[in-house]
Order: C-alpha cells, then sequence, then structure tokens
C-alpha cells in the first residue's frame, strides 16, 4: 500500500440496469488499498467543479444513457487534457451520453449488442502484449453481453472480441474491447467488457480493469 494520498472521484448514475453503484462499489476497496482518497458523486454537476476536478488524480465514471450539458462536457474535457485520468466500463463510459465531444474525448461510441447474455471470447493484441494493462493475460472467454462499438483509429486497442459472420455479411469482424489514449496531458482507459457485477468475478476481468485504472491515474 502506497503513502502517498491520491484522489479519485467514482462519477456513478444513469440507466440502474447496469448496476452502477453496487459495481463501483465492488472497486472502492482496491482504490483505498492503493492509496486513493475516494469520494463519490451521483450527479454530473460535479464535471463544473474546475478546483476539484483539478485536485482529483483519477475519475472512474460508470453514467449510463444519460444528457451531459455542454459546461459539464467541457469541465471533464479541460480536466483530463490538464492530466486527471478517466477511467470506465461498459455502458458506463461507451454509452454514457449521445455527445460528439464526448466521444472524441473517450475514442469511442456504442453502437449494439446481440440479444441477450452469448458466449465469446477476448484476445489480447499480440502487439500490445507488454502493455501493463494486460502484461501476462492470456485470452479469456465470457457469457454476457458483447458490444460492437466505434472507435478511433489512434487509440490503442489491448484487447478485442470476435464477432461471427452473420445472414448479413459473411465476413467476421475483429471489434476493440479494450483501449487506452491519451488527451493532452491525461490518459483515458476504456473497456467494453463489464455489463453485470459477476463478469469481474472472471480473474482476467477484473485484472485488466484494476490495472487500467491505476494506469489512467495521474
Amino acid at each position: 500500500m502506497t503513502t502517498d494520498i491520491r484522489r479519485a472521484l467514482v462519477v456513478r448514475g444513469g440507466w440502474d440496469g447496469h448496476q452502477p453503484v453496487t459495481i463501483t462499489d465492488g472497486f472502492l476497496p482496491f482504490l483505498r488499498e492503493q492509496g486513493y482518497a475516494v469520494e463519490t458523486f451521483e450527479d454530473l454537476a460535479v464535471y463544473e467543479d474546475a478546483e476539484r476536478l483539478a485536485a482529483t488524480d483519477l475519475i472512474v465514471q460508470c453514467w449510463t444513457m444519460g444528457t451531459i450539458t455542454p459546461a459539464q462536457r467541457d469541465g471533464l474535457d479541460a480536466a483530463v487534457r490538464a492530466g486527471t485520468g478517466l477511467a470506465g466500463w461498459h455502458g458506463g463510459i461507451v454509452d454514457s451520453f449521445d455527445e460528439h465531444g464526448y466521444h472524441l474525448l473517450t475514442g469511442g461510441k456504442f453502437v449494439m449488442h446481440p440479444p441477450g447474455y452469448l458466449d465469446h471470447s477476448y484476445e489480447i493484441a499480440p502487439e500490445r502484449a507488454d502493455h501493463p494493462v494486460v502484461a501476462g493475460l492470456d485470452g479469456f472467454s465470457l457469457h454476457s453481453e458483447q458490444y460492437w462499438v466505434l472507435t478511433d483509429p489512434r487509440v490503442e486497442v489491448l484487447a478485442t472480441t470476435l464477432f461471427p459472420s452473420d445472414e448479413l455479411d459473411d465476413r467476421p469482424a475483429v471489434m476493440p474491447a479494450v483501449w487506452t489514449r491519451t488527451w493532452g496531458r491525461g490518459r483515458i482507459f476504456v473497456s467494453t467488457i463489464g455489463h453485470k457485477p459477476d463478469d469481474f468475478d472472471v480473474p482476467e476481468v477484473r485484472t485488466l480493469t484494476e490495472r487500467g485504472l491505476l494506469w489512467a491515474s495521474r
């Protein structure tokens, strides 16, 4: 456990189906063990508090299908550009807001997922196998939602998932599933995995998510 106190802000809310309180609560002990003083907010107005964001090392966002105001978006964007880290998973970060500037910030946007839960797998990108978020991890399988996303070609893809061919197209699609990016002086970690709490019981999912939080932090 580090002796340096860092500050983490957990911003959670939106659609209850992603259980934002339950799932983020599962990561609070980890953050505290890593030496973070953690605050939780269930109101996006915190993104307008420039002084608080400037003193924050890591923002963990779990907010699905919400509405962000221009002032809130600009506050978040400015904080990350100045060095505050941003991290999140699944709909809590890629399906948060239907807002162009926000999608540019995170580098990706949710489009759809096949109905229900299905068995599917994830592979670590070979060219990124030594990245600290995924180093030493092997591919893994999951029974959950599988996200189809649009991504910025400049993100650093760490893991992918395969969509098989279907009746509309006979070509399978390799889809980015976990990525990082820099934004000004800040770092951003995005994982499309994590629809339900037991997804994080898969050791690889838990490990890469925890590592992603630390990697994004100032």
